[in-house]
């Protein structure tokens, strides 16, 4: 069987076939694109899983050293602002040195609330301590009891 071939049909299979060249190219280039964001992502995820690892282990570390201490005497000062508690604080420095991010100049001079209530106050520590009784945490610093009438 013969066949003929004419020049528009010749024509309509290079364009086809070009056609078909330009896909590959479009999805080799694609390829190549996706092959990059994969590698960057891999990157990325290595070098979170290795923070994670990192963290990991702190925190572990800090657990052990957590439940080999007794908590017996430990104090924690609490920011309070205007009465409301503001955050917790390892030492009354670290209150004081927060108070500053607030407006509070650093040289600030603290002084005893004395029997004001704590409402009275824009900016207030308290310290607390461990109480082993109670299995919690108490003011350090109990205000006075006041007499009641009538009581002997």
């Amino acid at each position: 069987m013969i066949r003929l071939v004419t020049r528009a049909r010749l024509a309509q299979i290079e364009r086809d076939a070009r056609a078909a060249i330009d896909r590959a190219e479009r999805v080799e280039a694609d390829a190549a694109e996706v092959g990059e964001f994969l590698s960057h992502a891999l990157e990325e995820l290595f070098a979170a899983q290795q923070e994670l690892l990192l963290k990991d282990a702190e925190i572990r570390r800090l657990r052990e050293e957590l439940e080999g201490e007794s908590l017996e005497g430990r104090t924690l000062t609490v920011l309070m602002h205007y009465g409301e508690p503001h955050a917790v604080y390892a030492s009354r420095e670290d209150a004081y040195a927060d108070t500053a991010t607030h407006g509070v100049p650093a040289g600030t001079p603290w002084v005893p609330c004395g029997e004001r209530p704590a409402s009275a106050s824009e900016w207030r520590c308290e310290a607390f301590i461990y109480d082993t009784a109670s299995d919690g945490f108490r003011r350090a610093h109990l205000p006075a009891p006041k007499p009641i009438e009538g009581a002997a």
